[in-house]
């Protein structure tokens, strides 16, 4: 597991580096990121689709703060469908990486409540490297034929289903294709739920996990406005 979180690298890549203001859908960057923990919990080994629910196999910790609360959750509970845990889980869960993210001073908030009554904060980039190494990650599978490992398909696959791909910088005819390559690693890694489990570049396991949950968000954000 990475020293930066999957929801942790969503949310970077949401939020701009100077304003420190999230960009695009809020519920769609809400939904992904309980989504990326659950990905996240799957790669480790932790979690499984099962019988329509999403179920712990391994409830051993994985040092990963933000990641081992939703799994002792997980753990704790009954088990739900994938629907019902990115509902479950996305309240408050920004709010709990910004501050992680704070803390270790790779953002910062700047406070700017008016009155004490109008409460609104901003988290301008402090590290910029740790944004960097997300977006290499991104543009080189986007860029190349090669394979990208398990968690950059994953984190491609999430952008795109949140629909969070403008934040990538690209316009025009660029933006077009890398919607495309995106839908490639998506379907290679079988994350999209059209190729067999056993042809994906991805453990079957993982893959399955993703797949439903990518179909969960789709379904919750809807039909993308024309």
């Amino acid at each position: 597991m990475g020293s930066v979180a999957l929801a942790e690298e969503l949310l970077l890549l949401a939020y701009d580096d100077e304003s420190g203001r999230a960009t695009g859908s809020h519920i769609g960057l809400d939904l992904g990121m309980s989504a990326a923990v659950l990905v996240e919990l799957a790669l480790a080994g932790k979690i499984v689709y099962l019988d329509g629910t999403i179920m712990v196999s391994d409830a051993t910790p994985t040092g990963v703060a933000i990641v081992d609360e939703v799994l002792a959750r997980v753990a704790a509970d009954s088990p739900h469908t994938p629907a019902s845990w990115l509902q479950r889980l996305r309240y408050g869960l920004r709010d709990r990486v910004l501050g992680g993210l704070c803390a270790r001073g790779v953002i910062r908030d700047v406070d700017e409540t008016t009155m004490g009554v109008l409460h609104l904060h901003r988290y301008p980039t402090v590290d910029a490297t740790v944004e960097a190494d997300i977006r290499g990650r991104l543009n080189r599978a986007l860029s190349t034929d090669e394979i990208p490992d398990a968690r950059t398909a994953a984190l491609a696959t999430l952008v795109a289903a949140t629909r969070m791909t403008p934040a990538l910088g690209l316009t025009g005819s660029d933006l077009a294709a890398a919607n495309q390559r995106l839908e490639k690693i998506s379907h290679d890694a079988g994350f999209s739920g059209a190729v067999g489990m056993e042809l994906s570049t991805v453990r079957p396991s993982v893959a399955l996990v993703v797949a439903v949950l990518v179909k969960a968000i789709q379904t919750a954000l809807g039909s993308p406005r024309q």
